[in-house]
């Protein structure tokens, strides 16, 4: 019967998945092809190294400071036309850093770079996770799809900085920065090649990921919803027992990365004794850290299965991290030391495990997240969760900066990343709360009578105040 038919925009839980890993991995490529070569680029541009260190501070607070709007706009326009608009402005900043000579367009692409990122911080993951709640209800299994999503962007990034190093050095000696009077040199073409790329994963969303229709969008509904579901929901993650815990373990995690981020260069530099060696280190070290990570996303759902929930997954994983920077803590030379074979290899070691770690625990957090928070706020909880991660590992950097180096900044945010995990001592069970109002019931009543879910979404927000 035409009643039961499966709605047009409703796809299998299967079909979601890889659709959902295929936008993750074509985001975060050219991002990681980039990575390796930023600096180094907008140096050879002319900008000085303090101004990189400015612009690049500048990047992450403009992410910061567009979390919460551009996570509204996915959950009042929809997924795929705030995906789509952050794939235009990534193309244009890549296209701009790849060819741009003057200062003012190279910041113009770093701050597109950073909107972009804002944009993209979690409409996918809300369009899969609206996609298997729609065909399977609140209940649905979320863990293998959220794991082929994070190990999908893991091991991108790793293959995208192990390429993005190496393709200025293969070009280094064939002559296209003569050949196109300084326009193209070897550091721009990983950008270029990003470019390219970005291309693709804009014709991807456009194409391969179908939504429920929603009302037209206008200047005034856009203006009136988003400061109201931005406002709904902070209210969810400081309210909700199970997500304001999911935020404050992102935000201790956010502080461990910020110290390892800060520091391991320099300790790297200090391993082979120069700079440029040191970066070639740090370069491959990343890329270990996130294929570890693409593996611990992989095996997030048996680490749930072991456990017997994602709570204790997620205790699991926050122990395994703490321990791993302990050991980086632990190794961590003083200043003008030198490490040992045996400390460089545990600290190695315990790198690997903190990446490890974390691949593991994301999953299984957002898996108890996602059952907890309705359609209409999805994607705004997600840019709660990142901006609490981006915030406090500002925080995280700065602090261990200004500590003497050594043991003690790794081994204050071991701490902070042990306290995290205390949280998770008591057992928090699995799918949504009993009486929750899951954004699943509207997809899937829409998918069968065909009334906008934003509307229906709206009118269950009210019935609840």
């Amino acid at each position: 019967m035409t009643a039961t038919a499966p709605a047009a925009h409703l796809l299998t839980p299967e079909v979601a998945r890889r659709r959902y890993a295929t936008v993750c991995a074509l985001f975060w490529f050219p991002i990681g092809l980039y990575v390796p070569s930023l600096v180094l680029l907008l140096g050879e541009r002319g900008l000085a190294l303090a101004a990189v260190a400015a612009l690049l501070s500048a990047q992450g607070l403009t992410v910061a400071a567009l979390e919460l709007p551009t996570g509204g706009l996915s959950d009042v326009l929809g997924r795929k036309t705030v995906l789509a608009t952050g794939g235009v402005l990534c193309l244009a900043a890549f296209v701009l850093l790849g060819l741009g000579t003057a200062p003012w367009l190279l910041i113009t692409a770093i701050l597109l770079m950073a909107t972009s990122r804002a944009l993209a911080s979690g409409p996918a993951e809300a369009w899969y996770v609206d996609m298997a709640q729609a065909h399977s209800g609140p209940d649905a299994e979320l863990r293998s799809g959220l794991s082929r999503g994070s190990a999908a962007m893991s091991a991108s990034l790793a293959v995208g900085t192990l390429l993005g190093g190496l393709i200025p050095w293969l070009l280094g000696s064939t002559g296209v920065a003569e050949a196109t009077g300084g326009v193209i040199v070897p550091l721009s073409v990983p950008a270029l090649i990003g470019a390219a790329v970005e291309l693709c994963y804009i014709g991807y969303v456009l194409l391969r990921l179908p939504e429920p229709p929603r009302p037209p969008a206008t200047l005034r509904s856009v203006l009136g919803g988003v400061p109201g579901t931005i406002v709904s929901g902070v209210r969810l993650a400081t309210g909700e027992r199970v997500v304001r815990k999911v935020v404050l373990t992102t935000a201790a995690v956010g502080a461990a990365l910020g110290a390892i981020e800060l520091l391991t260069p320099g300790r790297a530099a200090g391993i082979t004794g120069a700079s440029e060696s040191g970066a070639v280190v740090y370069a491959g070290l990343a890329t270990a850290g996130f294929a570890s990570s693409a593996l611990g996303a992989r095996l997030a759902p048996l680490v749930a299965r072991l456990a017997g929930s994602s709570g204790r997954a997620v205790l699991a994983s926050l122990a395994g991290m703490t321990c791993g920077l302990a050991l980086l803590g632990v190794t961590a030379p003083g200043d003008g030391q030198s490490a040992s074979t045996p400390a460089v290899v545990t600290g190695i070691l315990g790198y690997v495990l903190v990446y490890l770690c974390l691949g593991s625990a994301g999953p299984n957090e957002n898996d108890l997240l996602h059952h907890r928070v309705a359609s209409s706020a999805r994607a705004t909880a997600l840019s709660v969760q990142s901006l609490a991660l981006q915030a406090v590992a500002a925080l995280g950097g700065l602090v261990a900066g200004v500590l003497p180096l050594g043991p003690l900044p790794l081994l204050l945010t071991a701490a902070v990343v042990g306290a995290g995990a205390l949280m998770w001592v008591r057992a928090v069970p699995d799918g949504p709360p009993p009486g929750h109002p899951d954004g699943a019931d509207a997809l899937a009543a829409s998918a069968a009578s065909g009334e906008p879910v934003a509307e229906r979404a709206v009118g269950r927000e009210k019935g609840t105040r």
